[in-house]
């Protein structure tokens, strides 16, 4: 494009302006300078801001979810938030983990490649002496794991990939599989050094010990779901599994709920005097007659009415009807 050529009465015109200050050169100045962004062409951005809040979004639910589940697998408080997402090179993440660690090495499913997840060790003693019956602490100096300490942590670092599984199965099905163990760092090679990863760090803790959770996955293993990665699709996502899913969810762990039946054969009203006085041998009458019915209980309400009997030699009870309408529990024999 070719510059623009001024006047000769233009530029008598801007001459003049100057002259009697009436256009201020600094401000000309300033106008005509461009903003510069910096760049690092040794780390480029692999994903943009609204991917990055996607997945911050995605792990924020797996640490509600993580909360939850371990603090009742492991009997004991547990807190856990994200801290960090982030993405860098392969070789600064590795640089950054301590020696020894516990870094399990994992398959994502439908694609070719390993992710890894790193746990601090001060956080694994402290699981393990948890789960083994102990209060929860460490205090000495980190060390490799045994084999007894390796089956321990595996089970509760399957327990986690399922929990990350369910949080990202909002916006894209994935499956995480654990492969195996590493305590350095420098034997674990998912990718290049100088390949872009997704580093993903949550800060959990459990009782008065606190550590850093790391999820590093590879760019490349990302590349085929990265377009669906948005904050606008997770929430899409998440509404719609919320209307289509959570009746079916609940109504499926209703199914599982243990609740306490009881058969009461009747009453009868004794005094207190009776009562210290009965002895072994003796008879109580009850209110109720042989073959009448009699109540059965689901927790505290009556629910059915039922004849009792035998069936194959153990006692039985035979449904006749079902009470209805009984919105509060009645009261008990006494």
């Amino acid at each position: 494009m070719a510059p623009d050529v001024l006047s000769q009465s233009e530029i008598d015109s801007l001459l003049s302006a100057l002259t009697s200050g009436s256009m201020d050169l600094d401000s000309m100045t300033q106008q005509s300078e461009y903003e510069v962004k910096l760049y690092d062409f040794k780390r480029p951005d692999k994903f943009s801001k609204d991917q990055l809040r996607a997945i911050q979004m995605i792990h924020e639910a797996f640490g509600r979810q993580l909360s939850t589940v371990m603090s009742s697998l492991i009997r004991s408080m547990v807190a856990a938030e994200v801290a960090s997402v982030d993405q860098l090179a392969y070789e600064e993440f590795v640089n950054s983990l301590v020696q020894p660690t516990v870094i399990g090495t994992l398959e994502m499913h439908p694609f070719n490649g390993n992710a890894l997840i790193e746990i601090n060790p001060n956080l694994v003693f402290a699981m393990i002496d948890r789960l083994l019956g102990g209060k929860g602490e460490f205090t000495g100096k980190a060390r490799e794991l045994t084999d007894i300490e390796k089956t321990v942590i595996e089970r509760v670092l399957m327990r986690m990939l399922e929990l990350l599984e369910d949080s990202w199965s909002t916006v894209v099905d994935v499956r995480f599989r654990f492969e195996s163990m590493e305590s350095n760092p420098f034997f674990v090679q998912v990718c290049p050094p100088r390949d872009m990863v997704l580093l993903v760090i949550m800060k959990l803790q459990v009782g008065e010990v606190e550590g850093m959770i790391s999820l590093c996955i590879p760019y490349f293993l990302m590349e085929p779901i990265v377009d669906k990665l948005s904050s606008q699709q997770w929430f899409v996502s998440t509404g719609r599994k919320g209307d289509d899913g959570v009746r079916e969810n609940l109504l499926h762990s209703l199914d599982r709920v243990k609740v306490p039946m009881s058969l009461e054969l009747g009453h009868t009203v004794l005094s207190l005097a009776d009562v210290y006085d009965l002895e072994e041998g003796d008879v109580i009458k009850l209110d109720e007659e042989i073959g009448s019915e009699v109540e059965v209980r689901v927790g505290n309400y009556v629910r059915f009415k039922a004849r009792p009997g035998t069936l194959d030699g153990r006692l039985a009870a035979e449904v006749t009807r079902v009470v209805s309408g009984t919105d509060e529990p009645e009261g008990g024999g006494n």
